[in-house]
C-alpha cells in the first residue's frame, strides 16, 4: 500500500498523468524516433485522474483505516505491546 502511494507521489509510471495540453502532444510522444520508448511504455496502462481518485478513496483509504484498527487489535490479542 505504501509502495503504491510512493510511486503515485513521485509521478512514475503508471501514475505519470499528463497535466497540460502541451504535455499531451509534445516531445517524445509525437516523434517517430521514440517508437522503442512507446513499445516499453505500452506495457504500463495509464490512469486518468478520476480513476486514480476513485482508487484512492474507495480502495486505499478503507485499507489504511482497516490496518489502523487491525494492527492494535492483533497486538492486544497476543499481548505483544
Amino acid at each position: 500500500m505504501f509502495l503504491i502511494s510512493a510511486i503515485a507521489e513521485t509521478n512514475r509510471a503508471p501514475f505519470d498523468l499528463p497535466e497540460a495540453e502541451s504535455e499531451l502532444v509534445a516531445g517524445f510522444f509525437t516523434e517517430h524516433s521514440s517508437v522503442p520508448f512507446y513499445l516499453r511504455r505500452a506495457s504500463f496502462p495509464r490512469l486518468r485522474y478520476d480513476q486514480l481518485m476513485s482508487f484512492t478513496w474507495t480502495g486505499m483509504l478503507p485499507l489504511a483505516l482497516g490496518f489502523i484498527i487491525l494492527v492494535p487489535c492483533i497486538l492486544v490479542a497476543f499481548e505483544i505491546a
